[in-house]
């Protein structure tokens, strides 16, 4: 009755109830959505090994706090669902989770930046909504999964800077909105798949360093919406069409560089109007650059260098003004550089080495206020630089060695404020060296070598080395073959900061080594051979803490090796030849342990060479030729694995060769030559492989030469001559291209006439005149002794027979004699094989 009375309650109360209905329904929903969200987020979290903010492993990824909430978690307002995770630049370690693909609403994936490794989850192909994929610069590995291409909402894929490998899928060309794919810096394999070709939308491709072959995709060109593609150090080869830019209209970026392309540049490049970048260096491309190149006006980035191009600098290049980068080295360009190139005020960079440019540097070039980069070496360029001031208060690298140019150096030089890097190797430079150079602050490679150029004249000193001192970032300082004259300032050593390498050989340097050079303590290379230094090596050069090569050859140094020199723990190299050093080698030498080059030779060094010298097991190169060393080499010298060359001739070591450096497995030259050595040729050469000289000439050698160097395959140079040898020389393997002067003034050597010693004697014909000898000297001497011998015993018996009468207290004065067989072996033996200096007669 009352339902029939109010129908608007029961209708009220109805959708009321159906409301809540609707609501528990959707709140359960909700939560269960939820927890499918915030389990996947503790999956991905339990997949992290490293965090080292500790935001994701022990911050605030708790379930105490609502995951919408945590650091890189971005969920949508009205579902609460997880539609972006953002952990980039965190430097994460640790796989991703295949949880990943139950995140149903992600929109954006960027772990880029972190060292994700492992291989790349197939579950995100369950990321129907997923729009952007950034997981570059990370460790991921294994092949990209094909099954990408059911995430067909995808618009940026970039999996670039990771260990990718295998081929690129074909089934990423069926990704209908893809507007961005970079892949690069990966170790894919194969070809460029032609179905890429099909993205219609697609407008940044990048594919550098990838690993990539085969001929450049036709398939490309279907790409009518690009703007950048880069395929930079690959091995793509064949020819680019003529007309490209037909087929992409608005192409930006084109960077092709490091290939294999070939044929020549596209004549009808000029189409491509929105060009902002070409790279195409380090390829094969042929003939002139064509002259549509020039009419690009918003080019700003012309890379060429590396091909075969031939001609000349077009001066329409002054009309490209937007023009910020030039680099054509290393080709064949001829002609002068053009005056035109004055005109770009926005040039940074320009780069025309290697080249067969010549005439002089255009002036102008000098007025581009904004350039950072002049790279001009190597090319037939001369003339004088500006004489008026000139002033690049940006310019950070000025390269011209390798040219014609003379003058002096312009004092102006100074005001390159920015410059680091200044080379002028190989010109025709004269005067003195300026000496405001140190003003530089920032100069940190300075490169004068191969001029006439000279210290400040009415010097001793070389003054500006001290100037120099200013420039506190400088590290290499090369002045070798200039005619300096002049001797090392004490104030070097206020360059300790910074200062790496000295390289000054052939500079008429004079004088004493400073004792300040020991405050060098960055210094790696000192290197003043060839010059007419004087003095001993100063005691302070234990200071040299870093020191790896000290070359101090070709002078005039007096006294003895220093035991400083010890102290030099990363010390590789020392060559100290053709000086005036006395004395002995330092025991501590053994221990450089890094040593691999030792030239002492020509000095007037004596004593014997210690033992410690021999436990270098990185010993590389020893010459201690031309001294005075005596003694033995030590029997229980250490096998050297590494070490190619010794040379220990001319000195007066005495005492055998030591068996043990046949097992000098890489030795390829050892001269033992003028010594006083002894006894046999080590059988053990035989086993040095590698060996291409070998010279023991002048000395006491005797015995055979072994027959086991036949086998040393590359033997070139040998010499035993003047030694005792005898024996048969052997004639196979390397002794076939030997000649006599190998053998001279020997013992009893024999052998082939062309070594220059007698023939030895045939088997057969021995055995003969062993015979004759037998017959002629031999049997008779047997015979008469064993005659003798029956008259002896005949005389003995008929003494017995006339004493048998006499008294018994008479003894008999002879004993008995016994006589043995004598066999053949034994007179051949003790006969030497029947030598006739054994003859009796």
């Amino acid at each position: 009755m009352f339902m029939m009375k109010c129908p608007k309650i029961l209708f009220l109360f109805g959708v009321v109830l159906l409301h809540y209905s609707c609501f528990l329904q959707s709140a359960i929903s909700s939560s269960t959505s939820n927890f499918t969200d915030q389990s996947a987020l503790l999956a991905i979290q339990s997949k992290l090994s490293f965090d080292p903010t500790n935001i994701v492993l022990g911050g605030n990824w708790t379930t105490k706090t609502s995951f919408c909430n945590w650091v890189g978690v971005f969920c949508s307002k009205r579902r609460q669902r997880v539609t972006a995770l953002k952990l980039s630049y965190m430097a994460l370690q640790g796989t991703i989770s295949p949880h990943i693909g139950n995140l149903s609403f992600l929109v954006s994936l960027d772990l880029r930046n972190n060292s994700f490794f492992g291989p790349l989850p197939n579950e995100i192909s369950r990321l129907h909504r997923l729009r952007s994929l950034l997981l570059h610069n990370n460790q991921l590995q294994g092949s990209i999964p094909p099954t990408l291409y059911h995430c067909q909402n995808l618009e940026v894929l970039v999996l670039e800077v990771n260990r990718l490998t295998g081929p690129i899928p074909r089934e990423l060309g069926f990704l209908p909105r893809l507007r961005t794919l970079f892949l690069g810096l990966n170790n894919l394999t194969g070809t460029i798949p032609s179905p890429l070709g099909n993205i219609s939308t697609l407008e940044r491709l990048s594919l550098d360093e990838s690993g990539l072959t085969g001929s450049f995709s036709s398939a490309l060109l279907n790409l009518t919406s690009l703007t950048m593609i880069s395929l930079a150090k690959n091995s793509i080869s064949g020819s680019l069409p003529v007309d490209l830019c037909h087929y992409w209209p608005n192409i930006r970026n084109i960077s092709f560089s490091f290939n294999k392309f070939s044929g020549k540049i596209p004549s009808r490049i000029g189409q491509c109007r929105e060009l902002k970048i070409l790279s195409l260096s380090h390829n094969s491309f042929v003939g002139s650059i064509p002259e549509e190149v020039w009419s690009l006006q918003h080019l700003q980035i012309l890379f060429l260098a590396g091909n075969k191009l031939t001609g000349t600098i077009s001066p329409s290049i002054g009309n490209m003004s937007n023009l910020k980068r030039f680099v054509v080295g290393r080709n064949n360009i001829e002609g002068n550089i053009p005056g035109n190139l004055g005109h770009l005020s926005n040039l940074a960079f320009l780069g025309l080495a290697f080249n067969s440019l010549t005439g002089p540097i255009p002036q102008v070039i000098f007025n581009i206020s904004s350039l950072e980069g002049l790279e001009i070496q190597s090319n037939a360029l001369s003339g004088e630089f500006p004489s008026s001031a000139v002033f690049l208060p940006n310019l950070n690298s000025l390269l011209f060695h390798t040219n014609q140019i003379t003058g002096p150096i312009p004092t102006y030089f100074s005001n390159f404020t920015k410059l680091t890097q200044l080379d002028a190797d190989n010109n025709l430079l004269y005067g003195p060296i300026p000496m405001n150079l140190g003003s530089l602050k920032h100069l940190q490679f300075l490169n004068l070598a191969r001029n006439q150029l000279a210290g400040e004249p009415g010097f001793d000193e070389l003054r500006f080395l001290s100037s120099l001192l200013n420039s506190s970032s400088l590290e290499y300082i090369i002045l070798y073959e200039n005619p300096l004259n002049g001797i090392i300032p004490d104030s070097i050593g206020n360059f300790s900061q910074s200062l790496q390498v000295i390289y000054a050989p052939a500079c008429q340097i004079r004088g004493h080594i400073p004792k300040s050079i020991g405050s060098l303590r960055n210094l790696t290379f000192l290197y003043l051979a060839h010059n007419n230094l004087s003095g001993k090596i100063p005691s302070s050069i234990r200071g040299l803490e870093t020191l790896q090569r000290l070359y101090l050859q070709n002078n005039s140094i007096e006294g003895f090796v220093p035991n400083e020199l010890c102290h030099l723990k990363n010390l590789g190299e020392i060559l100290l030849s053709n000086n005036k050093i006395s004395g002995l080698i330092p025991n501590c030498i053994g221990n450089l342990r890094r040593l691999q080059i030792v030239l002492l030779d020509s000095n007037s060094l004596t004593s014997s060479i210690p033992m410690s010298l021999w436990n270098l097991e990185s010993l590389l190169v020893l010459n201690l030729s031309f001294n005075s060393f005596n003694g033995d080499l030590p029997q229980g010298m250490r096998k050297l694995n590494a070490v190619q060359v010794i040379d220990l001739s001319w000195n007066q070591i005495s005492g055998n060769i030591p068996s043990i450096i046949g097992a000098f497995q890489s030795l390829r030259s050892l001269n033992l030559s003028n010594n006083l050595f002894v006894g046999n040729v080590p059988k053990t050469f035989g086993d040095l492989k590698v060996l291409e000289d070998l010279d023991l000439s002048h000395n006491s050698l005797s015995g055979t030469i072994p027959k086991s160097l036949e086998t040393l395959k590359y033997l070139e140079h040998l010499n035993f001559s003047f030694n005792h040898l005898s024996g048969q020389i052997p004639s196979g393997g390397p002794f076939a291209n030997f000649t006599a002067q190998s053998f001279l003034e020997n013992g009893e050597l024999c052998g082939r006439p062309d070594f220059g010693v007698r023939n030895c004697t045939p088997q057969s014909t021995q055995n003969s005149k062993a015979a004759l000898h037998l017959f002629k000297y031999i049997l008779p001497a047997i015979a008469s002794t064993m005659i003798l011998a029956a008259l002896v015993y005949r005389l003995i018996k008929y003494h017995k027979k006339r004493n048998a009468g006499l008294p018994s207290s008479v003894e008999p004065t002879l004993s008995a004699i016994e006589h043995r067989m004598i066999s053949y072996q034994e007179l051949r033996r003790a006969t030497n094989d029947f030598c006739e200096s054994n003859a009796l007669g």
